[in-house]
């Protein structure tokens, strides 16, 4: 950890739970992923984590900015963002919120269905808006990722190509999309999608429409219990998948990285309020924190997203543990079929650090299930 977030830790007047965030971290994350990504334009993926400190900084870094509601909107403007540096990426969108949107001075927005191309163009047309931008989602199976966003969102190549000539023949703009999934570990799941994006971009070549831009969408991972490879073993998957697939006279590129700028930057600190055994058989113990699924945990459902574990005791003889918060509730079990390890002399009281929290934990937090606060967040920096 950083030393600003050692510091930070070091202090015991702050409850817990709380995640704390090294504002440093995420510029650094930033800068080298423009640096090994030149060719393309980074949008942050707001919902990853919306606080002030971290859109301040990224907007002085030159950052655009993926947002998925009104509310996104307003936080990236009033942390300096032009609205031209801003995407409405969620395909789901009230009327209200795309007139907000483009009140604002938003020009560029997903769909993925008639309707909601419809509803874009509708509200243009009321607004006398005649530079709106439109990017059409491509259905991605997700394969290979920890957090996969197959279900909810996209449409088949087909419907891709009769989206943009008909957002083409009404004026706009036109771009394609498509997201390999959240914390993706497939390096070849940009290649697989970029071969079918090239064919959609030569069918629709053929009737008179060249598309002018190029969502490859987020993907990047963090560092959880398992490994990855680095940012720039992902760029150059990226790159290659690009220049691979995609014609000399190609797209502008845009990328929507969360995770992997802000998540390595946070720790998320909870207490042990109980350590337990269910007989005198069991191998396993309970251990119970007072942060679960529902104060930030959330990632942990199906024990998709495993994370790395920090404790005082550590280096001391270790044994197996069940993981759970502190709710009334049985869903609040963060690990029981993933193995964790923990040391014997962890008890009631202890710190547990939950590393790598710097992404969708606040966001993802309640707002008072069962009573409990939520998440309280913090954010630090040495320069």
């Amino acid at each position: 950890l950083t030393p600003a977030l050692e510091a930070f830790l070091d202090r015991n007047d702050i409850p817990t739970p709380f995640v704390v965030v090294d504002v440093d971290v995420v510029e650094d994350r930033y800068r080298e992923l423009v640096r090994e990504l030149p060719e393309a334009t980074v949008f942050y993926a707001v919902k990853a984590n919306p606080a002030a400190p971290l859109l301040e900084r990224l907007v002085a870094l030159g950052s655009c900015f993926d947002v998925a509601s009104p509310a996104e909107i307003d936080a990236c403007v009033a942390a300096g963002a032009r609205p031209q540096q801003i995407s409405y990426g969620n395909t789901i969108k009230k009327r209200a919120d795309i007139h907000h949107a483009m009140w604002v001075g938003v020009r560029r927005f997903s769909v993925d269905c008639d309707a909601e191309l419809r509803k874009v163009l509708d509200v243009a047309a009321q607004l006398g808006v005649d530079d709106v931008e439109i990017g059409v989602r491509l259905r991605h199976d997700c394969g290979g990722a920890d957090w996969p966003l197959s279900r909810k969102f996209g449409c088949d190549p087909a419907e891709v190509e009769r989206l943009i000539v008909q957002a083409h023949q009404a004026g706009a703009a036109t771009g394609v999309s498509f997201h390999v999934g959240s914390q993706q570990r497939d390096l070849s799941a940009w290649d697989d999608t970029l071969r079918v994006v090239a064919g959609v971009l030569e069918r629709v070549r053929q009737v008179g429409v060249r598309v002018q831009f190029l969502n490859v969408g987020g993907g990047f991972p963090a560092q959880y219990v398992d490994p990855t490879a680095s940012t720039a073993r992902y760029a150059a998957a990226v790159r290659d998948a690009v220049a691979r697939h995609v014609p000399h006279d190609a797209p502008s590129l845009m990328i929507e990285p969360g995770r992997s700028l802000v998540a390595d930057a946070g720790v998320l600190r909870s207490e042990v309020v109980l350590v337990s055994r269910r007989s005198d058989t069991d191998v396993d113990r309970w251990v119970y924190l007072d942060c679960g699924k529902f104060h930030g945990l959330a990632e942990t459902m199906d024990e998709a997203i495993r994370y790395r574990l920090r404790t005082r005791h550590d280096g001391s003889p270790t044994g197996p543990v069940a993981l759970a918060g502190p709710t009334c509730d049985s869903a609040d079990v963060l690990y029981e079929k993933t193995t964790y390890h923990l040391p014997l002399a962890l008890a009631e009281g202890d710190h547990v650090d939950v590393l790598s929290t710097g992404a969708y934990t606040t966001t993802y937090s309640s707002v008072g299930f069962n009573g409990f606060a939520p998440l309280a967040d913090y954010y630090v920096s040495g320069r």
